[in-house]
């Protein structure tokens, strides 16, 4: 039923647990299906220099949130902030119904509310600054 890289990305989750001192931080949960997704990140030069995420859910949201967070891991935070729906569907290889669709789009919705704020504010901290 599922494609063997989601298989793959929930057995072998990359980039799970958590950082010391993150700059944002973000947690969604879907309460019709009971799944959770967290993200925590630094950032250098609007940069995202490191990733973690956290969660429990389906194989879906959780292997949705390892492959994002290996795909934005270096990337400037405008770039993240305008990704959609479907990068998603291109991102896990499939096409989704409306139910498993939110399941999906769950871990970009965590993270996006985690960054978004930080577009408005100034975040030219260099790595001495830290």
């Amino acid at each position: 039923m599922y494609k063997t890289l989601l298989f793959d990305h929930y057995q072998n989750p990359r980039n799970k647990g958590g950082l010391n001192s993150p700059d944002f931080s973000s947690q969604r949960a879907n309460p019709s299906c009971g799944d959770i997704v967290c993200f925590q990140g630094k950032i250098t030069l609007e940069i995202v220099t490191a990733i973690a995420f956290s969660g429990i859910g389906c194989v879906i949201s959780q292997a949705t949130a390892s492959l994002l967070s290996e795909y934005i891991l270096n990337k400037p935070i405008s770039q993240i902030s305008s990704l959609d729906k479907n990068f998603i569907e291109e991102l896990i290889g499939m096409q989704l119904g409306p139910l498993r669709l939110k399941c999906a789009l769950l871990p970009l919705e965590a993270l996006q509310a985690s960054l978004l704020p930080l577009l408005a504010t100034p975040l030219a901290k260099t790595e001495s600054e830290k």
